[in-house]
This record gives structure tokens, sequence and C-alpha cells, in this order.
């Protein structure tokens, strides 16, 4: 049964959740509490001296109503209810309770492997060996696995910590790994979120214990090479006054892009998504920020794919822009912020819309630069001041640094 309180965790939260609920993190039952937390990260034990690697928290903004003795559902992105957390204490941002099931996540690839400690112990059965190997990439050396499972005569467990963007490819290892180890080679899939090396290893220790292993292997940690540039991901994101120029240049660097034609782009301006993505918003802050993200989503999909996304919003505010900028790099695309940094003089001088004329008579409450702060960069990766240059001058001091750092060629 769902409670009256909701909530939607972030990623590491949902697969903390999911491993609570299968009984991976055993003994926890639930989210733990900012002593617990605190505790663990001091001394590796829980409050009351357990020993614990790593902390398992929830978090919640200060303005949710739930206090201790509330129920929370806690739903995945999608809306689906997953479990019930009780809360038992909030203190320090952190959530503290028991969580109980409501329905299976959506796991999406996969799934099917997706198997809980209790049913694999089951299958192996209680009496035999196992030898667990934990994985977030591929295998190295396969001999090491086999010769180890023949000297405990144990059967061999692999259990990929699938998570993130990456997570197919580990399991993708792992069903290449088992076809080639003896018949009976059994693969779990385990969302488990990498924490820092030494806690990361023993709280794998935990979760193959969990999972009935007698003797645990760590496989070797995955080497990144990012590729060349021009193959990943970009976001270009100007931001500026109004009437700086962003969206001109945005737009002359797009077409500029388009006639080389080396890359996939999406282009998002500022007045054009809210008259789609955005249709309905208002000029509040909350709705502000929320323009923002919504562009900074879109963008970073497509960055995902590898494709090169160019934004043009004002973005007056340095935390949105920031999110967005953690939103790119967090599905391993790059992020370049472009401060169009033409001086409010000049964009007021300019003002083609008449925008500035009407915010300072007052019929244009909380705008950026006259009633409202725009926060001016201190992070831009370029900044470019379009007065007194052509076009096509102000482009080029974007493309040609996007040439000499490789992501055009």
């Amino acid at each position: 049964m769902t409670a009256p309180f909701e909530w939607t965790p972030d990623a590491r939260e949902l697969a903390d959740l999911e491993l609570l609920l299968s009984g991976a993190l055993s003994p926890l039952t639930g989210f733990l509490s900012s002593a617990d937390a605190h505790s663990v990260e001091e001394h590796g034990t829980l409050a009351d001296g357990t020993p614990w690697p790593a902390p398992v928290t929830l978090t919640l903004p200060d303005d949710h109503p739930a206090a201790p003795g509330d129920r929370i559902t806690l739903r995945d992105p999608e809306g689906a209810a997953l479990a019930v957390l009780t809360v038992t204490g909030r203190e320090d941002g952190f959530v503290a309770g028991p969580v109980e099931a409501l329905d299976a996540p959506e796991h999406g690839p996969f799934a099917r492997l997706r198997h809980t400690p209790a049913r694999v112990r089951e299958e192996v059965g209680e009496q035999e060996a196992v030898l667990a190997v934990t994985m977030r990439g591929p295998l190295g050396d396969l001999d090491e696995i086999v010769a180890t499972a023949q000297e405990l005569k144990a059967s061999i467990l692999l259990l990929p910590l699938a998570y993130g963007e990456g997570g197919p490819a580990v399991v993708r290892a792992a069903l290449k790994a088992r076809d080639a180890l003896p018949e009976g080679t059994l693969v779990a899939v385990v969302p488990l979120a990498p924490r820092e090396p030494a806690i990361d290893l023993e709280l794998r220790e935990r979760v193959a214990e969990a999972y009935g292993a007698t003797e645990h292997l760590a496989g070797p940690e995955p080497v990144t090479i990012p590729g060349p540039p021009h193959r990943r991901g970009l976001v270009i994101f100007f931001t500026g006054l109004s009437g700086s120029g962003k969206s001109t240049v945005a737009r002359g660097l797009r077409d500029a892009l388009l006639e080389r034609g080396s890359r996939t782009v999406t282009y998002l301006d500022g007045d054009v998504v809210r008259h789609l993505l955005s249709a309905g918003l208002t000029f509040s802050k909350e709705d502000r920020d929320l323009n923002i993200r919504r562009i900074g989503f879109v963008a970073a999909e497509a960055a995902r794919h590898g494709g090169l996304a160019i934004c043009a919003p004002i973005a007056p505010y340095a935390a949105t822009r920031e999110e967005v900028r953690a939103m790119v790099e967090a599905v391993g695309a790059d992020f370049l912020l472009v401060h169009v940094s033409t001086p409010l003089a000049e964009c007021e001088r300019r003002d083609r819309k008449g925008l500035y004329a009407k915010a300072r008579a007052g019929l244009i409450p909380g705008f950026t630069g006259i009633s409202d702060p725009y926060e001016e960069p201190d992070d831009a990766d370029l900044e470019i001041d379009t007065t007194g240059i052509s076009v096509d001058r102000a482009v080029h001091q974007v493309l040609d640094p996007l040439i000499q750092g490789g992501w055009i060629r």
C-alpha cells in the first residue's frame, strides 16, 4: 500500500534501494540515520558498533513535510511506486528508516539476470562452495578464476556491478566470460554504485557474502580511454544578457557546423524552447531554473549518443548552469560554457525587441540585468564580447577553439 508522502530518489539512492530490498546489503534493511552515516565515515561502524563499510543514505530537501512516524512512497523517475519508507529520523538532510517493497523495479537491459541473493543461494545450494567474482569491467585472467574454483571445489558466480550508462557493457562482459568458463557458471546483475576504491572493495565483499560467496575475487577496474574529442558528445552552452548576441552567434555556429557536415547538431534556443518544451512556464526564478534544466536534459540526451548540442538561453543563475554541466558530464560528454559578455549598456542600446525599454518602464518585472540579477560566470570556458565585431568574427571566436580542441575536424 502506498503512503501519503512521496519522493523520487536520485540514481545512486535508487540503486541502493534495490539492493536493500533484495537483501544484498544485509544486515541493513533501510536507509541509515545521520548518526549511523557519520559513524560509518569516521569509524567504519554503525552507531551501535556493528562494522559497516559505506553510508547508505537517502536525502530529502528541507521543505519536504515528512516527519518521524510518517511513511513515504519511493518512486522511480517514471512514477512507479517501488517501496515505502517508514521514517524513524530526519537530521542533516538524511531521512532514515526501514523500507518495504511494493513492486519490482523497472530494470531495463538484462532484467532477467537481476537475481536476488536468496534466489542465487537457492539455485547454488546452501552446502556448496561459491567463488564470487565482482566486475566493473571485463575480466582479465580467466585461468586464475578457474584454478581458484578448482582448488576450492567451488561453483563460479559472476556479479557484474551494473550501474549507470556503462552497466550494460559490464553485463555483456560477464556473459562473454561465462561462455569461456566452466559449465554451470552463474551470472547475477547487481546495481552497486561505485564508491572510493577501498570502501568499494569492502562493500563488494559484503555483497558477495550476501550472495552466498565462500570466496571473493574482485575483477580489475576498467581502463577508460575516452576516445578522440570529435567522437565524444559535446554541449556548447551560451549564456549572456538579452541582446548580447548569444543567439545570433549560436545560430551562426550551427550553420558553420552544418556546412562542415562532420557532426550531428541539435540547436536549442532559449526563446524557441519556451514556446515548445517549456510552454506555460512563467519568468519566476523557479520556472526559469526549470526551463534551463529542461534545456540541459535535452542537450545531455543528444550528447549521450555522441551528438553536438548548442544551447543559447540567458541562464542567469550560476547554480543552474552548474546543474546542466553536471548533467552533461554525467553521461560522459564534454561541456563548454561560452559567456557572451557584451556589456549591459550595449545590450540595452541594441534592444531589438524593445524589452529593456519596457523593463525600465516597469512593464516587465524581474527582467534580467534590470530588476533581476545576472550572475556572471566564473567558470566560463570561453568569453566573447560581440560589441563592434561582425557575426562571422564572433562565430570564429567559438569555432576556432573547437577545431583546436579536436571537437571539430
